[in-house]
C-alpha cells in the first residue's frame, strides 16, 4: 500500500486503513533507540505533541499550552502519564497500551501474558498535576510533588543517578528536580530525532491532512471576492476542516493586498478589494499530524508585478523540489534561494521564514529545518521517510503585493513526491470573471483603471 495514498476518515472492517496499534509500537519503538544510544537514563515530556508520541494519549487541544501534564519514559519501562484529573481514569479504560509493557523491570512478574508484552506491575496513567503555569500557589508545593514523583521512578527502574532529558520546564519545577539531585539536561533532541524519519502510518495520516486543506482550498477559491474580510476567510476554513473531521484548527494565515508585503503573519478584518493579492496559510491537526500549506490568489485580476512575484516564487519552489533526494543535504536546497538582501532586508535573521523549509509531523516544526540562517553552516542530511515542506516567498516590484507558495514533500527512494495538491503552479485569479462591452475584462490589469490605458500610463 503507497503510504501518500488516501482513504476515507473512518476505521472500516473492510478496508486496511491507518493501523493505530502499529503507529504507537513503531513511535515508541523510534523513541526507545534514541533513549538507549544517548546517555540518558530517562527523558520526561511536557511538550503536546512530545507526550503524544510516547504515550499515544491526547486531552484536547485546549491545553496545549499549559504544561500541565507530563509523561516519562525510562531505559527500564515503557511511558508512565501523569494526567490532569479524570483524565487518567479516562486513560485507564480506554488507553489500553499504558497497561501492558515489552520491559521486564516494568512487567508484573505474577501475572499471565502471552508474547513480547506483559501486564504491567502499575498502570502507566496515573493522576498527576504541575503548577498551571504558576496559578497554583507556591507554598502548594505542585513542583516538588511532582519531582518526588519522577524520583519515585527513576530509583525503582535504576537510572536515579544517571541524566534525566526534558524538553520543555517550567522554572519552580527544574528548581525542584535539582532539589530531588536529580541531573536535567536537555532531551528535546532525543524527541526530534525520534520523530525526524516518519513511519508508514505517519505519512499516510500527514497525506490525509493535507488532503483536508486541498478541499478547504476549494472553499475558500469559490468563496474570494471583493468584499470578504480576512477573518470571514479564516472562519470558512476553520469550519470546513472541522466538517472534514479535523480535531485541531492550528492556525490560519490570512493576508491580502497591502498586508502582504512585509508578511505579518496574522490575519485581520480587512475587506479584500478588486485586484488584490491573498496568500493563505492553513495550520491543522488530523489524529495528530499537521499541515503548513501556503497559496496565493489574485482577487478579480493581477497586476503584471504580483504575477511576476508568483513566477519568482514559484522558480525558488521548483528549483528547491528538484533537489530533494536521499543524500541531498538542506545546505543544498537553500543554495537556490536568494539571499535576504535580493528581497529587501538586512539580512537572514530579518528575512527568517520567508525562503524556508521544516520537517512536518505531530508539529509543524520538526527536523530538518531549512534557512539560509543555519543550514549553509550547519547542513541536515535529508533521508528517504521524511516529511517537509517547503516555503518561498517574493515581494511584488509595486511596493505591497507578494506570493508565497508552501508545498508539503515526502522523500521517495529517488526524489520526493509532493502531497499538497490544490494547483499552484501559476497564479491563480479568484472571484468574479468581470464582462465589459468588450468582452471578458482582462485578468491581468492593475487595480488602478486608469493605468490600464495609454494616457493612464503617460505613453500617449
Amino acid at each position: 500500500m503507497k503510504s501518500t495514498g488516501t482513504t476515507g476518515t473512518n476505521g472500516v472492517d473492510w478496508e486496511q486503513r491507518v493501523d493505530f496499534d502499529q503507529l504507537r509500537d513503531d513511535r515508541l519503538d523510534r523513541l526507545k533507540a534514541e533513549l538507549k544510544k544517548s546517555e540518558l537514563g530517562a527523558v520526561l515530556a511536557f511538550d503536546f505533541s512530545n507526550i503524544r508520541y510516547m504515550s499515544a494519549t491526547h486531552i484536547g487541544t485546549w491545553a496545549m499550552d499549559k504544561l500541565i501534564r507530563f509523561s516519562l519514559l525510562t531505559r527500564n519501562t515503557d511511558p508512565i502519564v501523569w494526567d490532569f484529573g479524570s483524565a487518567a481514569k479516562h486513560h485507564q479504560l480506554y488507553n489500553p497500551w499504558l497497561d501492558v509493557t515489552s520491559s521486564e523491570m516494568d512487567a508484573n512478574p505474577h501475572a499471565p501474558h502471552e508474547g513480547a508484552k506483559r501486564p504491567r506491575l502499575e498502570n502507566g496513567a496515573r493522576a498527576g498535576i504541575s503548577t498551571l503555569r504558576g496559578a497554583f500557589p507556591p507554598d502548594a508545593e505542585m513542583a516538588a510533588d511532582l519531582a518526588k514523583k519522577i524520583k519515585r521512578e527513576l530509583e525503582k527502574f535504576g537510572v536515579a543517578n544517571e541524566p534525566l532529558g526534558v524538553d520543555v520546564i517550567e522554572m519552580p519545577v527544574l528548581m525542584a528536580l535539582r532539589a530531588e539531585g536529580i541531573d536535567v539536561v536537555d532531551g528535546q533532541q532525543i524527541f526530534m530525532e525520534a520523530r525526524r524519519i516518519k513511519t508508514h502510518n505517519e505519512i499516510r495520516l500527514l497525506t490525509q491532512a493535507a488532503s483536508m486543506v486541498d478541499a478547504a482550498y476549494e472553499e475558500l477559491y469559490r468563496f474570494l471576492r471583493p468584499g470578504v474580510r480576512e477573518n470571514e476567510a479564516v472562519g470558512l476554513v476553520a469550519k470546513t476542516l472541522y466538517d472534514l473531521g479535523s480535531e485541531y484548527v492550528e492556525g490560519v494565515n490570512a493576508i491580502s493586498g497591502e498586508r502582504c508585503a512585509p508578511h505579518p503573519h496574522v490575519f485581520s478584518d480587512r475587506l479584500i478589494r478588486p485586484g488584490d493579492p491573498a496568500f493563505f496559510d492553513i495550520l491543522h491537526s488530523w489524529n495528530g499530524y499537521r499541515t503548513c500549506y501556503y497559496r496565493t490568489f489574485a482577487v478579480g485580476s493581477a497586476s503584471i508585478a504580483q504575477r511576476d512575484a508568483y513566477k519568482r516564487a514559484r522558480e525558488y519552489m521548483d528549483r528547491a523540489i528538484a533537489l530533494v533526494r536521499p543524500g541531498a543535504t538542506t545546505a543544498d536546497i537553500v543554495k537556490v534561494w536568494p539571499k535576504a538582501e535580493e528581497f529587501g532586508f538586512p539580512d537572514e535573521m530579518a528575512a527568517f521564514a520567508l525562503q524556508y523549509g521544516h520537517g512536518v509531523g505531530l508539529s509543524i516544526w520538526e527536523k530538518p529545518i531549512f534557512s539560509r540562517l543555519t543550514s549553509l553552516e550547519h547542513p541536515e542530511l535529508i533521508e528517504e521517510g521524511m516529511v517537509f515542506a517547503l516555503e518561498t516567498y517574493w515581494p511584488s516590484a509595486d511596493g505591497w503585493g507578494a506570493a508565497r507558495i508552501e508545498e508539503e514533500v515526502v522523500v521517495t527512494a529517488d526524489g520526493c513526491e509532493v502531497i499538497t495538491k490544490f494547483p499552484a503552479e501559476d497564479l491563480i485569479v479568484a472571484g468574479s470573471q468581470y464582462y465589459t462591452i468588450d468582452g471578458p475584462l482582462n485578468l491581468q490589469r492593475d487595480s488602478q483603471s486608469h493605468k490600464n490605458t495609454i494616457w493612464g500610463r503617460g505613453e500617449a
